[in-house]
């Protein structure tokens, strides 16, 4: 009953008040010019296909003849912002056209479409054309032939839109932990870029960890004018904090260490030991987290405070002996200790937070160095990547200007 009315109750709240954006990306203009320049090949491709595949636009209706095009070559193909409303996209084709018996011809194929990305009801962002207008050489205009090339621009859009759709799939953090981007609208187009706010969400064991609402609305800083970058990606100091809240949740911050002493070589410099454990074991140090994590962005430079409780202990059973609170990222303090067993805390700091203040970091950072994965569509790779802390106002960002690779993806397809 308790599980149902919990269900219930969920489906009460509203669908969309925690939605929020705390990161974002622009694709600028250098970007949009590079995708087009590595998608030629792609269209040149599928116009060849069916293009080649019927007939071609008979210049004279009176005198019909069976013309074939026999040959494809996309000559430009371009993509242009056009702000506050989408692209415009314009490919040139040159066209060979034979007619019986043999004669062969060139043609000059034109095409301007309007597009521009929209949220369909799945969620999920979309390609769409909003106008199309060929233009074929010597041959006269109709709304059949129109819509047959304006269909062709159609099939452009196909491939994109798989891609885009995997913008939105969940990306490993660890093996129980997933981050995901969501897009909350359809992009804005400004003399910049094309610039989307997602807002992300992340899974521990398959289920959401609900995380707070952060208390300062993010927006996508203006980029300089003079970037050569084709992607910049902004990360809100929320989005970190709930990063750690993440890896806090899922115990990817939790340490187990097998420290060098032993039971027996505990009992010299402490004597009660000597009545706690009547073998000599090896003596484990695990670190847990206690609270979630913090983080601090500022100009140039980011803090991360992650507060532990280290447990040192032996035995199979894990009897524990000694517990330290650890402020990791700023201090190191040492925090409530069971006294009736060990009463020399200043030998206690002298034996284990040497250990606690190297050994548990970097147990801590090879976690950290495994990374994140960036907001990306399939195929997408970021090269020649660099890392800005910036404040505007009261907000701070983590931007990272980047380059794409796409030549490999547009290859395979």
């Amino acid at each position: 009953m308790l599980r149902t009315l919990s269900i219930l109750l969920s489906l009460l709240l509203p669908a969309h008040s925690a939605r929020s954006p705390d990161c974002g990306g622009i694709l600028t203009p250098s970007g949009l010019r590079y995708l087009a320049e590595v998608s030629k090949p792609h269209a040149e491709s599928v116009l060849r296909k069916d293009l080649m595949a019927q007939p071609a636009p008979d210049p004279s209706p009176t005198s019909p003849s069976r013309n074939q095009i026999t040959s494809v070559k996309v000559d430009n193909f371009s993509l242009t912002l056009i702000p506050d409303t989408g692209m415009r996209l314009s490919i040139e084709v040159d066209l060979g056209v034979t007619s019986a018996p043999s004669a062969t011809k060139e043609m000059r194929l034109s095409i301007l479409a309007d597009l521009h990305v929209e949220m369909n009801p799945d969620g999920n962002l979309e390609l769409v054309t909003s106008d199309c207008k060929p233009t074929l050489e010597e041959v006269q205009s109709s709304e059949e032939t129109d819509r047959s090339i304006c269909l062709e621009v159609s099939k452009l859009l196909l491939f994109p839109n798989e891609r885009l759709m995997s913008l939105a799939a969940p990306f490993p953090i660890t093996p129980s932990c997933q981050v995901q981007y969501l897009p909350l609208a359809a992009p804005m187009y400004s003399e910049q870029g094309i610039i989307i706010s997602l807002q992300t969400t992340f899974q521990v064991s398959g289920t959401v960890i609900p995380l707070p609402i952060s208390p300062v609305p993010f927006s996508m800083p203006e980029p300089a004018r003079s970037s050569s970058s084709h992607v910049i990606l902004a990360f809100s100091e929320h989005f970190y904090t709930s990063l750690f809240s993440a890896l806090e949740e899922s115990g990817a911050l939790n340490v187990s260490l097998l420290s060098s002493l032993t039971t027996a070589t505990l009992s010299e410099r402490i004597t009660q030991m000597g009545s706690l454990f009547q073998e000599d074991l090896p003596v484990v140090l695990q670190a847990v987290t206690r609270s979630s994590p913090h983080v601090v962005l500022e100009e140039d430079k980011a803090i991360v405070q992650l507060f532990l409780t280290a447990q040192i202990g032996a035995g199979s059973l894990f009897q524990s002996f000694l517990s330290v609170n650890v402020v990791s990222g700023s201090t190191l303090s040492l925090g409530s200790v069971c006294c009736e067993c060990v009463p020399a805390a200043a030998l206690l700091e002298e034996l284990f937070l040497p250990t606690i203040r190297e050994e548990v970091t970097a147990q801590i950072n090879v976690v950290l160095r495994q990374g994140v994965f960036l907001p990306h569509i399939a195929s997408f790779t970021y090269t020649d990547v660099n890392i800005t802390i910036h404040k505007v106002g009261n907000k701070t960002f983590k931007l990272l200007p980047a380059v794409l690779d796409l030549k490999e993806a547009w290859e395979q397809c």
